[in-house]
């Protein structure tokens, strides 16, 4: 069971790479600080929006528009650090 805390544990923390990753990554194509007609940047951002999309536009489709601001992945990130820690309690209330 510690091994499979583990494994959810790493790949939830993985996940919250790849939102901030996409995230930096749209701020730096907004700012023409990269040029997505490159083909590996594009390739990049290809990948980030097909790994976070799927988990983004639920909760994009809750909130108000808020103009230009997508807070979206900010929500993500912190239910994920919530399940991280819930899965955490839960296993130790478990084992003792």
């Amino acid at each position: 069971m510690n091994a499979l805390l583990w494994l959810i544990n790493t790949v939830i923390q993985l996940y919250i790479y790849v939102l901030v990753a996409s995230a930096v990554l749209s701020w730096l194509v907004a700012f023409n600080v990269v040029n997505v007609r490159n083909p590996i940047v594009s390739q990049i951002g290809e990948f980030l929006y097909r790994v976070t999309e799927p988990a983004l536009r639920p909760i994009r489709n809750l909130l108000p528009n808020l103009g230009g601001v997508d807070i979206s992945p900010i929500i993500l990130i912190l239910l994920l650090l919530f399940a991280q820690k819930l899965i955490a309690d839960l296993y130790i209330q478990l084992a003792f």
